[in-house]
């Protein structure tokens, strides 16, 4: 499904910040481990004509997110990382790798944005987590 590039709620969260350099907007719904995710993927056509992400935002439910810990191994398995993963601190709330960080906003309620080509930056991807709140 496409979408427009400003919606601001993604599966029940309000998006507060999004970069302006963003393509064509879709999303999904899946549930994987027992949790159930609804993706927004943001995509810029390149000149080979090839698409390239230029931002994820995912919206992730389940009983499994209880906590930090739960969220983390969570993520471990899901994006198929290893033990040796250690993401720093993002607020009370998240955790912060190269690309991305993951917020706990509540126990089975998570969300993750993901820059996954560094289209973005980091510092953009910081800014679009800490602006979604719970908007149920």
């Amino acid at each position: 499904m496409t979408v427009s590039s400003q919606e601001t709620h993604i599966g029940g969260l309000a998006v507060g910040y999004l970069p302006d350099r963003l393509g064509s907007a879709s999303d999904f719904e899946f549930e994987w481990g027992g949790v159930a995710f609804v993706q927004r993927v943001w995509e810029t056509r390149l000149d080979s004509g090839a698409w390239r992400v230029d931002l994820q935002v995912q919206a992730m439910r389940g009983e499994g997110l209880a906590d930090m810990d739960a969220l983390r191994a969570f993520l471990v398995e899901y994006h198929e990382r290893g033990d040796d993963w250690k993401p720093e601190p993002f607020g009370d709330d998240g955790l912060l790798s190269e690309h991305e960080v993951a917020r706990l906003l509540a126990p089975g309620l998570a969300v993750e944005v993901r820059d996954p080509f560094g289209r973005q930056g980091i510092d953009e991807v910081k800014q679009v987590a800490a602006a979604i709140a719970n908007a149920q």
